[in-house]
């Protein structure tokens, strides 16, 4: 079904009914406020989010980017850094089968998050010293996928928000190199834009293929996209021996 799609017999014209809802203007209200709370309400996706049972719109475009590149295994282990709310360890946990006690999916962030049938979660910050060696335990072993959706709040300077998220992508993927299998995967939210050659870089060192990927759940007018990095090159013996 996509989300334009309805239930329980609505018409439509075309294939499809306008059910655009307005916000009225509520006294003391912000501007931007009134304007995403709208975007909200008219977003096809976060209604099919609760349709579905996901925790956020964003489930879907981790499932449209494995729906093309296919790296969300069964059996595979999974890390879901900054995992709240839990959108990405719910894909992760329904195409592993790790509810069915197949593979690992585990989800960290910096708060605290429901629990999730099938996924373990953690409250950890991934930059602290010995996560990597956290994680591998908590999986029982290296990952096969690193996934990052993080994003910094946002201080309303372009030029700033794109380097605070490009930032957090390149600590996703200095984690991603400690903690990934030979031949594993790295997906993570970046901005379009420059300032990310030294990103792309290291992704390059590490990874067999580079791509930038925007899948439709991702709103035409956001700079949002994703960088995924397949084909874990490996680490050499000595990081292996922490030298």
């Amino acid at each position: 079904m996509t989300g334009n799609e309805g239930k329980g017999g609505t018409s439509r014209k075309g294939g499809r009914r306008n059910l655009r809802e307005r916000v009225k203007t509520a006294r003391g209200r912000k501007l931007s406020s009134k304007l995403w709370l709208e975007r909200q309400l008219n977003d096809p996706y976060v209604t099919k989010a609760k349709e579905e049972g996901y925790r956020s719109r964003a489930a879907f475009k981790l499932t449209e980017i494995d729906d093309k590149f296919h790296f969300l295994k069964k059996a595979g282990r999974i890390v879901d850094l900054g995992a709240a709310p839990g959108g990405w360890t719910q894909v992760s946990v329904a195409r592993t089968g790790s509810d069915k006690g197949k593979g690992k999916v585990v989800g960290i962030d910096l708060q605290e998050i429901d629990a999730i049938p099938g996924a373990d979660l953690y409250v950890l910050d991934f930059l602290d010293e010995g996560a990597d060696d956290k994680v591998k335990e908590w999986l029982g072993g290296e990952a096969d996928v690193v996934l990052s959706d993080m994003a910094a709040a946002a201080m309303g300077h372009k030029q700033t928000d794109h380097l605070r998220i490009i930032a957090l992508a390149e600590a996703a993927a200095a984690f991603a190199h400690d903690v990934l299998s030979e031949g594993g995967t790295f997906c993570a939210k970046v901005l379009q834009g420059g300032a990310d050659q030294e990103l792309l870089t290291m992704l390059r060192r590490d990874f067999k293929t580079v791509r930038h990927v925007k899948p439709a759940a991702s709103r035409a007018d956001s700079s949002e996209m994703y960088v995924l990095g397949t084909g874990f090159r490996g680490r050499d013996e000595d990081e292996e021996n922490g030298l």
